[in-house]
């Protein structure tokens, strides 16, 4: 069986067979004793390993099950010694681990404590197993290596527990018809490599909660505009999701930059959809039809501008949002600094998707207040 053949399933790309001992199970608190990597590429199989002094002891335990010694680690490399050979290894290869985001979060942490930006495509052959072979009930490394006749050189080193994945890798295409495994492996792997300037520390920083955001491409061209009530969740769906449409695949693929802001709440944020929508007029969003029926302006029904709360779920974060003349101004997180809002906004011209979704709203009873632009405070509450 050819060395390119086995590379197939992974779209012809190098590939690197990881395994890491620690001094624990926390990524904040806890450090590597040992990598070890096999990585499979054009040139073909490269073994490398080494122990890694984590400047901290060893528990009695882990040192037994291990056999990893403080003495063994003292006058080890540290992490940071081994960083950038070790990421100049792994850098543009799929990561392949057995319960991979163990692994991953610890490389994560380490290279990110050293300076360098560590997000893989990562494949976890602990998922990969429970996909190809359903009717089993036990996917752990012990479990392959009886199922499937793997030759332990030793348990629990990283070398010898990378070998293993590597060995398991190459049964797989004796046991799975090629197009079968190539399909589970691309549904199965999570994509962390993105486009432009965006990495998974950047999406850390969106709001968790309501929200709009805008996709841009090449040139900063807006490329689509979307809300959703969990925005960092739906933004790491749309880029880095295992179950993404091909359209979403296609969207990610031009993506270079994104944005974002926190609207408060789900009215909040189709208001402001709609508004980034009708400016920024984004090639993969549908500009909403004119009818007939739709007023190219409209009488505005109260006397001045209006403000309306919105709280989401368990939060005690408070969102007041600002409308004037069928015009969407923004919220602010109190009556006074809406009325600020207000105040030192630039009022646009007649906003049909506005007036669409407060009128929507309106008639289903949304309670609404007439804003002080002076004070700050409300007047009399209107249904």
């Amino acid at each position: 069986m050819s060395e390119q053949f086995l590379l197939e399933p992974a779209l012809n790309g190098p590939i690197a067979f990881v395994d890491l001992e620690t001094t624990g199970g926390s990524t904040s608190e806890h450090r590597i004793t040992e990598v070890g990597v096999v990585e499979i590429g054009p040139a073909g199989v490269s073994r490398w390993s080494s122990l890694v002094d984590p400047q901290q002891p060893i528990p009695s335990f882990i040192q037994q099950l291990t056999g990893i010694t403080n003495a063994m680690v003292q006058g080890a490399p540290t992490f940071d010694q081994i960083a950038p050979a070790l990421f100049e290894r792994l850098n543009g290869k799929l990561f392949v681990a057995h319960n991979a985001s163990f692994d991953r979060g610890f490389l994560r942490g380490e290279f990110r404590r050293v300076g360098l930006a560590f997000d893989p495509d990562v494949l976890c052959t602990v998922r990969l197993s429970r996909a190809l072979f359903p009717a089993e009930k036990r996917h752990g490394l012990d479990a392959l290596v009886e199922r499937h006749a793997l030759v332990p050189s030793d348990r629990h080193r990283a070398l010898a527990d990378a070998d293993l994945i590597w060995q398991f890798w190459q049964r797989l295409h004796g046991l799975v018809p090629l197009e079968v495994l190539r399909a589970q492996i691309e549904r199965t792997t999570r994509r962390y490599r993105l486009a432009g300037d965006i990495t998974e520390d950047l999406l850390d920083t969106a709001p968790a909660g309501c929200g709009v955001y805008a996709f841009y491409g090449e040139e900063d061209l807006p490329l689509y505009v979307g809300r959703s009530v969990r925005v960092r969740q739906r933004l790491r769906s749309h880029l880095t999701g295992e179950k993404r449409s091909s359209k979403d695949v296609r969207l990610a693929q031009q993506v270079r930059r994104v944005e974002w802001r926190a609207t408060g709440g789900e009215l909040g944020a189709m208001l402001a959809e709609a508004q980034w929508i009708a400016t920024l007029r984004p090639g993969h969003n549908r500009v909403p039809r004119v009818t007939k029926s739709d007023p190219a302006d409209a009488p505005w029904p109260f006397q001045g501008p209006i403000v309306f709360e919105e709280r989401e779920d368990a939060s005690p974060a408070r969102a007041f949002h600002v409308v004037d003349g069928w015009r969407y101004i923004g919220h602010a997180p109190s009556l006074a600094q809406a009325a600020q809002l207000h105040a030192t906004s630039v009022v646009g011209p007649f906003e049909l998707s506005t007036y669409r979704i407060l009128q929507s709203h309106l008639a289903r009873g949304l309670r609404v207040m007439p804003l002080s632009v002076s004070s700050g405070a409300p007047a009399a509450s209107l249904a």
